[in-house]
């Protein structure tokens, strides 16, 4: 059952990449990268890594960063890039599975959060939807824990307001 939580602003560092389900690796496997750059030059990690969706393109492409929370400041080299997570109140759904079963599991938080009356932080764009805040936030390590049934994502789809 979703719940709604308030989030304080979070800084992070990303890579950005436009592209369709089937090219998803090409921004997933810049995680480890960026997470080994932030260990080496010393930065705090402050959370789990996670994906955000900035914008649904039309005909099921999308604009995602791949990111990595981290506590106090930090100029990365390109493609990556310093933002920030905005704050305020997100309904928040734990998905346990493997990856093939996040759209299914975002459509229930969405049609919920449409039955609950809630407005999302969305807002239609020239290029299709663009989110103020939605994320899957990756709470398990694929290397220390196998079994994709096994995995633990939080969704985060943030509230208008």
């Amino acid at each position: 059952m979703p719940a709604i939580v308030d989030r304080p602003a979070q800084r992070y560092v990303a890579e950005r990449a436009t592209l369709g389900i089937p090219d998803f690796p090409r921004i997933a496997d810049r995680l480890p990268a960026l997470i080994g750059t932030l260990t080496a030059h010393g930065v705090a990690l402050a959370g789990a890594p996670f994906f955000r969706y900035r914008v649904l393109h039309p005909g099921m492409r999308f604009t995602v960063e791949a990111g990595v929370p981290i506590a106090g400041d930090f100029t990365p080299g390109e493609p990556a890039f310093l933002d920030e997570l905005p704050a305020g109140k997100y309904v928040l759904d734990t998905y346990v599975g493997a990856p093939d079963g996040l759209a299914a599991a975002t459509e229930a938080v969405l049609a919920w959060g449409a039955g609950e009356g809630i407005t999302w932080d969305r807002t239609d764009g020239p290029d299709g939807e663009e989110w103020g805040g939605r994320l899957e936030v990756l709470r398990t390590n694929p290397v220390e824990v196998p079994d994709p049934a096994r995995w633990v994502t939080d969704l985060l789809f943030r509230i208008a307001g």
